[in-house]
């Protein structure tokens, strides 16, 4: 990452969730300049024009709207563009809208020899990720996806609201497509150390296993119920690429249920999906093979299958 410039961001797409993403990421301070892309230039002008008059009430940054030129010497490189998802229509729905768009935007990163790390947020977040690793030449650590970073989130909000405890105390994934075949790592999951239905028992919650349906359906169903209500969701996501950029550029190496290729692990190869990943300046470094039961590696496997049978549909 020697050739790039570690103070500076770019967002390809300037819809609700790139402009989202931008505004998170302009609070943040990890970053001194950021540049805006968006096949509607006007639109990226506005945008950069609208959060840069609110500098001198934040921390400075040079922030503008270019083109696939001002992309080369960037840290990270923020893909949200792509058709929004509609009410009542799934991720997946998306898929070919979004593969042509992708098949555009990756061969104009690939000739300009991008050094830095490519984080891909657009749905559907997996296929995407696996075609932006195909198609834009970076090595596969370097492209991440978005994944399950905000379901995570969703389900540590829920199930900290049902315990009455404190959201960062519970310890728990949501992994699989960032979708409808996505899961809940239960046999995992613990509070502070404490194993879920042990202090289910302790806070006086017995319903156990219909609880936890509740609360993953809760999770699968929150942005059809977010989109039902306000027609998009990019809030929760655009505080999601701010975490990923803060452990890539802050070489946190934390441990993020990001999307990434798959090459043997859980018995699962060529499909990108979310599990754990530790997440540092170059990336993706490693994969955490977290304990799964066997029904929960099943639906690991069956939630690859639903995302190969996707690509396949496109490739």
């Amino acid at each position: 990452m020697s050739s790039i410039n570690l103070r500076k961001v770019a967002i390809v797409g300037c819809g609700f969730v790139g402009s989202a993403s931008a505004f998170a990421l302009m609070q943040s301070g990890l970053f001194s300049e950021m540049v805006l892309i968006d096949v509607d230039h006007e639109r990226a002008e506005g945008e950069a024009l609208d959060i840069g008059h609110g500098m001198p009430l934040a921390k400075p940054m040079q922030i503008y709207a270019g083109d696939y030129d001002d992309i080369k010497d960037a840290a990270i490189i923020v893909v949200t563009a792509g058709a929004n998802q509609k009410p009542g229509e799934t991720r997946l729905d998306l898929v070919k809208k979004n593969a042509e768009i992708f098949r555009g935007i990756m061969p104009e990163i690939s000739k300009r020899k991008y050094k830095g790390i490519m984080l891909v947020v657009a749905n559907p977040v997996d296929i995407l990720t696996y075609i932006a690793i195909k198609y834009s030449g970076l090595p596969a650590n370097r492209v991440i996806g978005s994944g399950t970073v905000l379901d995570t989130a969703r389900l540590k909000y829920l199930l900290g609201e049902h315990l009455a405890v404190d959201t960062r105390s519970v310890h728990t994934f949501i992994i699989g497509e960032h979708g409808d075949s996505e899961f809940a790592t239960w046999s995992s999951t613990n509070i502070s150390g404490v194993p879920l239905h042990d202090f289910c028992v302790m806070r006086g919650h017995k319903d156990f296993d219909s609880a936890m349906r509740e609360l993953e359906d809760g999770v699968r169903n929150s942005a059809y119920e977010i989109i039902k209500r306000k027609h998009a969701t990019y809030y929760g996501i655009a505080m999601a690429v701010k975490r990923i950029c803060e452990a890539v550029i802050r070489d946190e190496k934390s441990v993020l249920a990001v999307s990434s290729l798959m090459n043997g692990a859980y018995g699962i190869s060529d499909v990108a999906l979310s599990v754990p990943a530790i997440v540092g300046k170059d990336g993706i470094e490693d994969l955490i093979p977290i304990r799964l039961s066997f029904e929960e590696q099943k639906k690991l496997r069956e939630s690859a299958e639903v995302l190969r049978s996707a690509i396949n549909e496109v490739l």
